[in-house]
């Protein structure tokens, strides 16, 4: 029995001095730090833009680092710096973006206030991509302006949303027609068509384009080239196709096969100008089903 007193005393000692050691990081001197939560130069491809509706609003967070919550309130303001459109592009050349128009979205608000002894408050932005050029790419960065208490983040203070376009994005007309592959020829009556019907071909990259297709789920084509130059004089090569993975695995779940498709008229050891690659944008595969093949064609022009 003393033994496990006296073990009991040895423990009680150690622990009272572990509590009246420093931490491992000392607090005490940090500051007050405002930042945009998944913001900077760190997070920019989370702040892309991918979404194909005409109106897309974003939400995002500030906050308060600090060692203890604030005992007065935080003013934050926030505003669009199209000057760092410029510098972004001085040093990233890959994409050359714009600032988007002043039309093309909205800030509900600029300035909030973080009560004391809170951490976070919430912004938001509303971007309408129907006001935008699809062929061209547009940033909108927001950055914190102004904070009553604390700094602002060097690393974490600018959201860089961003939109990239693509020379081939923007609205179509389209034309789909499927038959049965035993038909041999697409000059056989469709089972399935329709013509000059709307569509949105949208970029998924500089040099990738994705477009639906008619047949099953509505498979995505997904279509990558080179361009080389600029401008009129620019010219286009390398054509690759194919069906989104993501829409040939559900469509296998249900029992079909969405074949690898093909250009119909674009020959991918060729190079083509704009206009001519306007009017090569027709596509073909085969679907096996459990009731035989289908053809399926596809063409897309303005």
């Amino acid at each position: 029995m003393k033994k496990i007193i006296f073990a009991l005393a040895i423990l009680t000692a150690t622990l009272t001095s572990c509590l009246k050691d420093k931490p491992n990081v000392d607090f005490s001197n940090l500051g007050v730090n405002v930042d945009l939560v998944e913001s900077g130069l760190t997070y920019f491809p989370a702040d892309a833009i991918t979404s194909t509706a005409d109106t897309i609003t974003k939400t995002f967070t500030v906050n308060i680092s600090s060692p203890n919550t604030l005992s007065t309130d935080e003013v934050v303001t926030i505003g669009v710096d199209n000057s760092i459109i410029t510098s972004y592009n001085a040093t990233n050349t890959s994409v050359t973006y714009n600032a988007i128009p002043a039309a093309a979205f909205k800030l509900p608000t600029t300035s909030l206030t973080i009560k004391a002894g809170q951490r976070v408050g919430t912004f938001s932005v509303t971007i309408y991509k129907n006001q935008l050029d699809p062929a061209l790419s547009y940033m909108l960065p927001i950055k914190i302006v102004s904070v009553s208490t604390g700094t602002i983040s060097g690393n974490f203070g600018v959201h860089y949303y961003h939109i990239i376009g693509n020379d081939f994005a923007g609205s179509y007309k389209w034309n789909f027609k499927r038959y049965n592959a035993s038909d041999t020829t697409s000059t056989a009556p469709a089972s399935q068509s329709f013509t000059g019907n709307p569509v949105t071909i949208s970029p998924v990259s500089p040099t990738q384009i994705e477009v639906t297709s008619g047949y099953y789920y509505m498979a995505k084509y997904e279509v990558t080239f080179t361009k080389t130059g600029n401008g009129a004089s620019a010219s286009y090569s390398n054509f690759a196709v194919t069906l989104n993975k993501d829409d040939v695995a559900k469509a296998a779940g249900l029992g079909v096969t969405l074949n690898t498709p093909s250009f119909v008229l674009i020959d991918p050891t060729k190079s083509y100008t704009y206009a001519q690659v306007l009017q090569k944008l027709k596509f073909i595969y085969i679907a096996n089903t459990s009731s035989g093949n289908r053809v399926d064609v596809d063409t897309y022009y303005k």
